[in-house]
């Protein structure tokens, strides 16, 4: 054991009924953060109607949430770092709940985005902690934590859009909103069970917060609506950024973390990884519509095995973690998307039964590169660092989901009847859904050799550090 780790665990002398609490509690509210950004998807036809919107207007429905969540994760870990867990979990419940009160209650679309952003500010204090936790509380289990963490994910993401059928089906979308406001129910138990802690040395820095906001929230709008206005102010604002925390005695992020390369080399892979995966996660709907001709219940049911089965494979994940090491799951997850982006290619045009069970090898790919990479970055990163070091982890996430989506979106206006792959079952312009897929085998062998020839140069440094 390292000496960092008997610290940690001198520090929250926790019995394992109380881990198990704790562990049951984040996952939880976990489970209610991510089905609130799903269920709203299947939503969004009916909120429309509703409302007579356009798709441009009822689009913020989605769009609000995303960029509210992506600052709002990355604002809770640099916070972490400094407040007790406890205190920002409450805070987040409570705007959790207060948002989704409102919007059951809205009576006009504008107090509907109203609501969205509300509980996006409160519910991205839980995607952002629940990394946190394992490594404050438990650290020698975090590679086991950290894969039940990875499995809620993607079970509330497989269940999010059933449920958020059947509910606006058999009673109103509104309701969506009742659903994520049980969240209140939790927060007597956090108060109760979560370890006491004391403020630490330190301060926000509040000017750098709203330069890194403002580029976040900016860069993410030209993802979504490619305004070119949009980039230019995300580059004006991450500027002065950059500047701030090079002249500011307290940044808001230390430039140091930045010069951690098995820190930065983690950052960018798990990035290029997880786009790759929410790309394909984008495409498959729009697939399975075009090709295969299914309608949202049916899409909903075809990919429902590959989320149950990420879901599952979760806590092995974890535990293959915590025995070889985060890098060698880091392989086994690159390993795992090759063969699955490959078969997806082959395949295309296939019956939606074959689809279904083919997409289960890059489904569970996710539990894989999740576990891992969040592990790799809490053993990488100094004890202070951790909060805003997961804060970037989780913000990279959620850019990484918006950029893949943009880029395949783009890809899918084109027109091909050349297919890359000379196996595939596709034909005419199902093509271009093949030649995608082989488009992410080609990103994720690059990615690989990418993360394996950075931390070998990183070792080699360690080892002769006079040369480095």
């Amino acid at each position: 054991m390292t000496t960092i780790t008997k610290q940690l665990t001198a520090d929250y002398d926790l019995t394992k009924s109380e881990k198990k609490k704790i562990i049951f509690l984040i996952c939880s509210v976990l489970l209610f953060s991510v089905m609130n950004g799903t269920m709203f998807m299947i939503a969004i036809p009916d909120i429309a109607k509703s409302f007579a919107l356009l798709p441009s207007q009822v689009s913020w429905v989605v769009t609000g949430y995303i960029i509210l969540y992506a600052v709002g994760a990355l604002m809770y870990g640099k916070l972490a770092d400094i407040y007790p867990l406890k205190t920002l979990l409450t805070i987040g419940l409570i705007l959790f709940a207060v948002g989704s009160i409102i919007g059951f209650f809205a009576p006009s679309f504008i107090m509907i985005v109203i609501a969205r952003m509300v509980q996006a500010a409160g519910a991205s204090s839980i995607v952002a902690l629940v990394f946190i936790v394992p490594t404050r509380y438990f650290p020698e289990e975090r590679g086991k934590v950290l894969g039940i963490v990875s499995s809620t994910m993607a079970f509330a993401s497989g269940i999010g859009p059933v449920i958020g059928g059947i509910v606006a089906g058999a009673l109103n979308w509104q309701f969506l909103f009742l659903i994520s406001a049980f969240v209140l129910i939790t927060i007597p138990f956090f108060r109760l069970w979560m370890p006491a802690e004391e403020k630490k040395e330190g301060k926000v820095d509040i000017l750098g917060a709203l330069f890194i906001a403002i580029g976040v929230a900016t860069l993410m709008l030209y993802i979504t609506t490619f305004a070119l206005w949009y980039i230019l102010i995300s580059i004006a604002f991450f500027i002065l950024f950059i500047w701030r925390i090079f002249n500011s005695q307290n940044p808001f992020i230390h430039p140091a973390l930045f010069r951690n390369a098995p820190y930065r080399t983690t950052i960018v892979s798990g990035f290029l990884a997880i786009m790759t995966l929410f790309g394909m996660m984008f495409m498959m709907p729009l697939m399975l519509a075009e090709v295969n001709g299914l309608n949202t219940l049916w899409i909903g049911l075809t990919l429902f095995p590959g989320a149950m089965a990420a879901a599952f494979v979760g806590r092995l994940a974890g535990a293959m973690t915590e025995k070889n090491g985060s890098k060698q799951v880091v392989y086994i997850a690159f390993s795992l998307m090759v063969l699955g982006f490959t078969l997806l290619s082959t395949f295309t045009g296939s019956a939606a039964w074959v689809i279904s069970i083919v997409i289960i090898i890059s489904y569970i790919a996710f539990p894989f590169i999740q576990t891992s990479t969040a592990n790799l970055i809490s053993t990488v990163l100094p004890r202070n660092e951790i909060g805003v070091g997961m804060g970037i982890y989780n913000l990279f996430n959620f850019m990484s989901g918006a950029f893949g989506s943009a880029i395949i979106g783009k890809i899918l206006d084109q027109k091909t009847g050349v297919a890359l792959n000379p196996f595939t079952l596709a034909d005419g312009h199902q093509t271009i859904y093949s030649n995608i897929f082989i488009g992410l085998v080609v990103l994720t062998i690059l990615n690989g050799t990418f993360f394996y020839l950075a931390f070998k140069k990183s070792a080699g440094r360690l080892a002769h550090p006079r040369q480095a």
